[in-house]
């Protein structure tokens, strides 16, 4: 992964979607880091994707809310579990499905955008807070995190590069917004003990996370997602619905009206990226696992002829952390080598796209498992 420099969030590049071998106890290949853990295989280097055209979640949505009010809203949005991307007071297009999937729900007309800011003005007096560098920085961070794949094999965790990314991804915000808030004195010279202000969301705790493996839980097995590619959005429904209304623009090219789905059992959604579309694998599958701090094994071979060196001295296990090109989670599906997971860009998510799995930023992707478990079906369209 290349270097994010501190003050040029806009410019970050893409984290890749990396296939992963599903490991086995009969593969030679399943190698457990430790219990819970395990190691996700790329078939593509990260490096060699190029770059995709930004999508319209960059482009503030016209006649939408501004200031505080487009704070409070994403807010809002974000803490019911329905995901508006990077919460910036700049409400783009992941804020608008946000903003329709709780519309669905809730039984107003699906572009209505009257009510839903009305509940968020109520529910959130406050858009910002003080957030308190946590006293975690030896730990989690590491100024001296190397870019080289097999110079990252030699670390103890692939961590947060700056106090201020692990801030920014705290408050599920990006470096961008946190030095519109704060200015570039204060976020360039944190320290454990330092505040500063921040959105007043529930904080994302990495500290917290343990690296468990996740159960199954039958009444989060019986729920459905569907992995939206067209609207770049995960949708999570108690059961399988009986039918789906899916946005689709006529072949006249004029817009269809919208509409509000009739099934009212969607429980939450989030933004994501699917991968390229000869990467996308459609259908339906299966969660077969969700594992905390995965960790994810470097083949130079294997990411460029596609076949596994034979020389196991050129294979190299990078450790699991918040950079790791997998992020804090992998939820791997019955499809081999595809799984739900994070990403080390949470800004890169909906226009960077990846080789094949679902992407989601780290303070979305830690709640699955409290949504969905090992045999909720997943079904890709």
């Amino acid at each position: 992964m290349k270097s994010k420099p501190l003050f040029i969030a806009a410019n970050l590049l893409m984290t890749v979607c990396l296939l992963a071998q599903e490991p086995t106890p009969s593969s030679p290949d399943a190698v457990l880091v430790k219990p819970g853990a395990i190691k996700v295989k790329p078939m593509l280097d990260p490096e060699s994707i190029p770059l995709a055209k930004p999508l319209e979640s960059d482009v503030a949505v016209q006649g939408k809310p501004t200031g505080d009010d487009a704070v409070k809203l994403q807010i809002f949005l974000d803490q019911l579990n329905f995901g508006p991307g990077v919460i910036d007071g700049k409400p783009g297009l992941f804020t608008e499905h946000a903003v329709k999937a709780w519309n669905e729900v809730n039984g107003h007309p699906i572009d209505d955008w009257v009510a839903v800011l009305a509940e968020a003005r109520k529910s959130v007096s406050d858009p910002f807070t003080t957030g308190i560098v946590p006293d975690i920085l030896v730990k989690w961070v590491n100024p001296k995190l190397p870019n080289d794949r097999i110079l990252q094999s030699k670390t103890k965790r692939l961590s947060y590069r700056s106090a201020g990314e692990l801030m920014a991804e705290r408050y599920h915000t990006d470096l961008e917004y946190l030095l519109e808030l704060n200015g570039a004195k204060k976020l360039f010279n944190l320290k454990a003990g330092s505040q500063i202000k921040v959105p007043n969301v529930t904080p994302f705790l990495i500290e917290k996370i343990t690296g468990i493996q996740h159960k199954t839980d039958e009444a989060k097995a019986q729920r459905h997602v569907v992995v939206d590619t067209k609207r770049n959005q995960l949708r999570i429904f108690e059961a399988t619905p009986v039918a789906l209304v899916v946005e689709e623009e006529p072949a006249d090219g004029t817009v269809a009206p919208a509409k509000p789905a009739a099934n009212r059992s969607l429980i939450a959604t989030f933004p994501i990226t699917p991968g390229k579309e000869r990467f996308i694998h459609y259908g339906m599958w299966e969660v077969r696992n969700c594992v905390e701090f995965p960790s994810w094994r470097y083949d130079k071979s294997l990411l460029e002829t596609g076949k596994r060196s034979t020389d196991q001295s050129k294979v190299y296990d990078l450790p699991s952390g918040p950079n790791s090109p997998v992020g804090i989670m992998w939820c791997g599906l019955s499809k081999s080598g595809i799984g739900l997971h994070g990403t080390a860009d949470p800004e890169t998510i909906g226009r960077a796209q990846s080789a094949g799995c679902i992407r989601l930023s780290n303070w979305d992707v830690i709640r699955l498992p409290s949504l969905i478990s090992p045999g909720t079906t997943v079904e890709i369209r």
